[in-house]
Parts: structure tokens; sequence; C-alpha cells
């Protein structure tokens, strides 16, 4: 595919704000045939430096991502350049170093296999464009709470699924049964490829397309959504469908400044607090039927 070992490779640069930047600017990459890239800070902006082989001229790639920016108002690209002999995939696999998560699980690529710190359960996530890697505040918010309160045994439905990380730190606590929704095909093609890096089989999740918990039909012991303020909002009118009247809620997505606002909702919804956490100016919580 290309021209992997020509002599220089395109750079392009494209900046996005907001609290979803990250992921935004990382599913871009993906999408876009990004054949490494890096993301970093400055002036307030978040910025995603991409590389892409030189096979092709640096006008097919504008097009490619001017044409997928359509559907991301909140960015655009910035600059681009040639860059001459430099290993962007090398440097692409060493962004995503090992990365220890609440106190026992350990996010890692898959090509730090081997390397697993003794005593840590291992997540094998592939770094992509699908939401919650490990690597996002967030997700480490959610994967705390999971491991607090997923038990052995326990059925667990996870919405807005993206990489697959949550349902899968599930069934290696013990999980006997998951489920999974995501409204993005490419989500659910990363959450397969995970769990295969897992030895996982297939058959342990329900793993479809779908708006929130559209498709299931079962009642589980816990619910997990890493997602954003408004869908979890809009999630809490069916957790009552869902989840077991002594099961545990688990949401996170959301900002600090939204904890005020979503905690009125839960109250509204029959369910009250049990646990919350806060990673920088992400905050996630645990609830239960009040």
């Amino acid at each position: 595919m290309g021209n992997a070992g020509g002599n220089f490779w395109w750079s392009v640069e494209l900046e996005s704000g907001g609290k979803a930047a990250e992921e935004t600017l990382a599913t871009i990459a993906d999408l876009s045939g990004s054949i490494g890239a890096e993301l970093f800070q400055e002036e307030g902006m978040t910025v995603l430096r991409a590389a892409y082989f030189s096979s092709h001229d640096i006008s097919h790639w504008i097009a490619v991502l001017n044409e997928l920016l359509a559907d991301f108002p909140e960015a655009r690209v910035r600059s681009h350049t040639k860059i001459e002999n430099r290993d962007w995939h090398t440097k692409h696999l060493e962004a995503f170093p090992p990365l220890s998560v609440g106190v026992n699980f350990v996010v890692m690529a898959p090509w730090h296999k081997g390397k697993e710190p003794k005593g840590k359960l291992a997540l094998y996530i592939y770094p992509s464009s699908a939401f919650g890697t490990g690597y996002h505040e967030s997700t480490q918010i959610a994967l705390s709470l999971i491991e607090r309160f997923v038990k052995a045994g326990d059925e667990v439905v996870d919405v807005g699924t993206g990489s697959g990380v949550l349902f899968i730190a599930a069934l290696k606590l013990g999980a006997a049964k998951t489920a999974a929704r995501d409204v993005d095909p490419t989500a659910i093609a990363e959450c397969r490829r995970n769990m295969e890096l897992n030895g996982l089989a297939s058959k342990a999740c329900d793993l479809r397309i779908g708006d929130l918990v559209e498709g299931v039909e079962t009642r589980f012991d816990v619910l997990t959504a890493n997602i954003l303020l408004e869908p979890n909002l809009k999630l809490l009118n069916d957790i009552g469908r869902v989840l077991k009247r002594e099961g545990v809620a688990i949401f996170s997505g959301m900002t600090v400044s939204e904890r005020t606002r979503f905690l009125s909702a839960l109250s509204e919804a029959d369910l009250s607090l049990v646990a919350e956490l806060t990673t920088n100016d992400w905050w996630g919580c645990a609830a239960k039927f009040a």
C-alpha cells in the first residue's frame, strides 16, 4: 500500500478545541488513512500532527481531509509540509506506552505484549479512531469504577462502547456476559479486533450497532457509559428498562462543571450517587436505584 519506503512523508497539522478535541482528531487521523500521528497542546488548542504516504500528492490528502472535516466543523487543517526521512510509524508506536489505571489494570498497545508489570491485569487495546482507548481521563475514571463495582458472574452492558475497553475490562474481571452498543460501525470493528487481542471469543459480547441501549432487551447487573453529558442524560430515560433494581450504573465522559446538572438528573431518575471520581477537569460516577 503506497510508498512506505519513500524518501519523504507528508505531514499535516489539524487543530480543534473543546473537551472532545483529542478523540475528534484521532478519529480524523484514522479515517483519513494516516500512517502515524501525535497529539499535543498549543495555545489552548489540541493539535494533531499526522503523517501520510508520499505515494499520493499532498492535494489528494487535503481533499480527503476536507471531505471528512465536513462532519467535524470544530476541526480544521492549519498547515502541511514535506518531512524528509522520518519514521513516523515508529514514532506512533512509541506514543502509547503501558499505562497503569486504577489499582490493578494496565492498558497496553499490542506491540508492548510481554512487558506487563507484575501483578497487573493487562487490557490490550489498539490505539485508533475508536473512543476510549484508555489514555483519556474519562476512560480511566470509568475503568477505576468498573474495577470497584464489577464482580465475577455479573452481566454488563456498555453504552457507546468505542474501543470496547470497558466491557473487555469487565470480562477480564470475570463478568459472565456482556453487551455493547455504538452508533459507529468503525467502533464495532475495533471492538472485535481488541477482543481478539485479549483472547476473548466473539460470543463473549453481544456487540451491535445501536444508539445508546437500542436493541437491549434484558436487564444487567452493571451499565457502563463513557459518553458525553447530553447522551448520558438521555440514557437515564432507559435506565429502569436495562438495569436490574440492585444494579450499578457507571457514567463518565463529563466535566467537573457538569457534575451538578447530572446529579440533579440522577435524582429525578430515582438513582443515588454511590461513588464519584475526578481526574483533572473530567468527572464520572457510579449510581444505584434509591
